[in-house]
């Protein structure tokens, strides 16, 4: 029995689907790379890390065709994230400078320390790579001044710019809980919405078609809410202790009353995580940077923040006397030390 043949198509042949951007990670501090994991220490817990964090959730939750390309200045981070993120090499690659990454990527994001990391990196970009057509997203938290010029500079290039820095701690980070506050042309602000909330984040700030640094001057306003925050803490946990109430007693108002963030810093002050970690997770001289650049925005629009002052100056105390190591939470130490008790509780 013959079978009739297949009617032949007069359709034209459908062009394949568009490729998936290629994206690139620089820079992995404790937001890109780092996931609290909590361990025993007296009645609260105490943190201690484990390295994985926003690239994580890329790697995860991300519709990605190709290897995340990675990048940090300090190698053994990439190398480590990568042995824990990805052991077979199977969705990383390491990059070995910030050109090599840049030049084979569609989309780079940067999530830097401070303002000079982020104008080094831009200016090395713009002079060792041809950017035309590519998108960068700054995750960093710097004076929205900043931002402003680098959004112009890679728009001479060429290039786009989308801002988005993130609220959250390295915990949020990692589960993917932080809050992205986007600013930039509506055009380019889409392409990265797909890797923002459901991704990093559990919720986005939309600044379309607003100028790139009113996102940083947002984040800057609001990380003097978490400093004003761990300020009342210190403040309180240290009246409490020597006015006899105690600790455990203000704590479990603070649970009742304010669950979420205040609740987590009073289980750091009193667990002793302020002062016992090695590495900070919200390092003092990021903080100050943070502070200064509030202090500086506060002044050039004849207004103040007192209270910001304040906690800069206990910010100020604990540099000096726990260096590096210092964390946000340390204020808690400054304001027992000045109240005569030990900084150490």
């Amino acid at each position: 029995m013959a079978y009739p043949s297949p009617a032949l198509s007069t359709a034209p042949p459908q062009p394949p689907p568009p490729r998936k951007p290629l994206l690139a990670w620089i820079g992995l501090g404790n937001m890109g790379r780092v996931i609290p994991r909590p361990t025993t220490y007296s009645l609260y817990p105490r943190l201690t890390f484990s390295l994985q964090g926003m690239v994580k959730n890329l790697l995860e939750k991300a519709d990605l065709d190709n290897k995340l390309i990675m990048f940090n200045r300090t190698p053994q981070r990439a190398t480590d994230l990568q042995s824990t993120l990805d052991p077979n090499k199977e969705k990383t690659v390491i990059a070995p400078n910030v050109p090599e990454a840049v030049s084979v990527a569609d989309i780079i994001f940067t999530c830097l320390g401070d303002d000079a990391a982020v104008k080094e990196t831009v200016e090395s970009i713009g002079r060792k790579c041809n950017v035309k057509g590519k998108l960068f997203v700054d995750c960093s938290t710097v004076h929205p001044d900043t931002t402003n010029d680098i959004a112009e500079v890679f728009t001479k290039l060429g290039a786009e710019f989308v801002a988005c820095p993130v609220f959250g701690a390295p915990a949020m980070a990692a589960a993917g809980q932080l809050v992205c506050v986007l600013a930039g042309p509506k055009t380019s602000l889409e392409k990265v919405l797909p890797y923002c909330k459901g991704v990093m984040g559990k919720e986005n700030i939309d600044f379309s078609d607003q100028p790139c640094g009113k996102a940083t001057l947002l984040k800057i306003i609001g990380n003097t809410f978490i400093l004003n925050m761990v300020e009342t803490l210190a403040e309180g946990h240290t009246l409490a202790e020597k006015s006899g109430l105690g600790n455990d007693n203000l704590h479990r108002f603070i649970e009742t009353m304010f669950p979420g963030p205040y609740t987590a810093y009073s289980g750091r002050m009193m667990s002793g995580d302020y002062h016992g970690r090695e590495t900070p997770l919200f390092g003092v001289d990021l903080a100050r940077k943070d502070a200064k650049h509030a202090l500086d925005l506060a002044k050039a629009n004849e207004t103040r923040m007192k209270a910001v002052g304040v906690a800069d100056g206990h910010l100020e105390d604990v540099q000096k006397h726990m260096g590096k190591r210092g964390d946000i939470a340390g204020i808690y130490g400054a304001v027992r030390q000045e109240s005569g008790l030990k900084f150490e509780n």
